[in-house]
């Protein structure tokens, strides 16, 4: 297992998270190919596009991942986006990695991966602080639309990880993954500055 000391962000991280989700999946896959999927985050705006408009690696880390920064670019089905990023503070290949949020989320990610026979149960435990205005100023009215919107967003994450993995096993004719939702299914993907 790789680490990475918890590092202080001029008090970025918070306390006590607004929004706290866990989410389970299960996929016929082994724990190694969820994990290599999930962590080629150079693929993510190809095979998640309904979520990850673009996402680019800012620095590459030690062997392994850990101190990996991340630029991202998403949205869900509501019509914002959202510009942040994570660094991989710990990885235990093929078990999981853990991840800390900057920008418009602040908190931490901790993705787990344990294999059950054929099928690879996944969770997705996501501790986050609104920091983008609009969801720090509306979030106490529109908390349970914002929930809302973050469970399309893991549902479409299933979806097209499930179609990821066929594809990647040479399946043929696998359909597209979702798309992104209005407005940015009109618009050609933004490149993050």
């Amino acid at each position: 297992m790789q680490s990475l000391e918890n590092q202080s962000n001029s008090g970025q991280t918070p306390q006590s998270p607004d929004y706290c989700f866990l989410t389970t999946w299960r996929v016929k896959a082994t724990c190694e190919e969820v994990y290599k999927t999930l962590e080629d985050v150079d693929a993510l705006s190809r095979w998640w596009p309904s979520v990850y408009l673009d996402v680019k690696v800012r620095e590459k880390g030690q062997p392994g991942g850990v101190g990996k920064l991340v630029a991202l670019y998403t949205k869900g089905w509501l019509p914002y986006s959202l510009r942040w990023q994570f660094r991989v503070t710990e990885t235990q290949f093929p078990h999981g990695f853990s991840l800390q949020a900057l920008g418009d989320f602040v908190g931490t990610g901790v993705w787990r991966f344990q294999q059950e026979g054929e099928i690879c149960h996944i969770t997705y435990d996501w501790r986050i602080s609104a920091e983008k205005p609009l969801l720090k100023k509306l979030g106490w009215l529109f908390r349970a639309v914002f929930s809302a919107n973050h469970h399309w967003a893991m549902r479409k994450g299933l979806e097209s990880l499930e179609l990821e993995l066929r594809r990647l096993r040479g399946e043929q004719q696998v359909p597209p993954p979702p798309k992104p939702t209005f407005p940015h299914n009109f618009l050609n993907n933004k490149i993050l500055s």
